[in-house]
């Protein structure tokens, strides 16, 4: 599903961000991206959202190698993709339920055969009173959670999460985690950035832990 080998990254002429990246991870797997600030977390994840291109080495998805891709290619192979952002990246002239199903109109389904599964992801990550709320009155906690209920409302095959608790309260980060399990078990294959050390000794799930530019997979 996932496979990078020897991956370096530079921006422009300084020093590398990543250097020789490689790991491998299975479909329908479950993984933690830890490590300290400034080690290379939302490069990797840029990278595995064809945002960025490697300096050098290879990316695989879906078993196909993304350097060979033309540009056209590409936004076909990041609709299978589920991004949560540091910056959220909302659209200010939609509504929160516009927000959270955009990938589905994208895909050409209609309003009436998603609006019921959009309202409930909204109630489950208590986002179901502001559904005609605009991002410029949510609260950063609230934008946080309406970015991660766009991420998975497609059940993607990948999903990306760079911090995606890191504004919302404990009790909050457990329900939003059991959601990222819980479409794990149907399929999908999740890499979480956190910082969280308490989230993480709650799942003990493999993790991919950069350090310098270095990355390290531990069990």
């Amino acid at each position: 599903m996932i496979r990078l080998e020897n991956v370096g990254l530079r921006y422009g002429k300084g020093r590398e961000v990543l250097r020789d990246v490689s790991f491998e991870l299975k479909s329908g797997s479950f993984h933690f991206l830890t490590g300290p600030s400034g080690a290379g977390k939302t490069s990797l994840l840029r990278l595995l959202f064809l945002s960025l291109k490697p300096t050098r080495g290879v990316i695989s998805l879906f078993n196909r190698d993304v350097s060979s891709l033309s540009r056209r290619q590409l936004p076909d192979l990041r609709r299978r993709i589920g991004v949560v952002f540091q910056d959220f990246r909302l659209l200010n002239h939609l509504t929160t339920f516009e927000n959270v199903a955009l990938p589905l109109r994208v895909r050409g389904e209609k309003v009436e055969d998603y609006r019921e599964n959009v309202l409930e992801l909204l109630d489950w990550v208590g986002l179901g009173d502001q559904a005609n709320a605009y991002p410029a009155v949510l609260s950063g906690g609230e934008q946080q959670r309406a970015a991660i209920a766009r991420a998975v409302v497609g059940r993607p095959e990948i999903i990306l999460a760079d911090e995606p608790t890191g504004n919302v309260d404990p009790d909050l980060a457990r329900r939003l985690l059991r959601l990222f399990v819980e479409l794990n078990r149907f399929g999908s294959t999740v890499v979480v950035a956190t910082h969280d050390v308490v989230l993480m000794e709650e799942l003990r799930a493999p993790k991919l832990v950069l350090d310098d530019g270095n990355l390290e997979v531990l069990p």
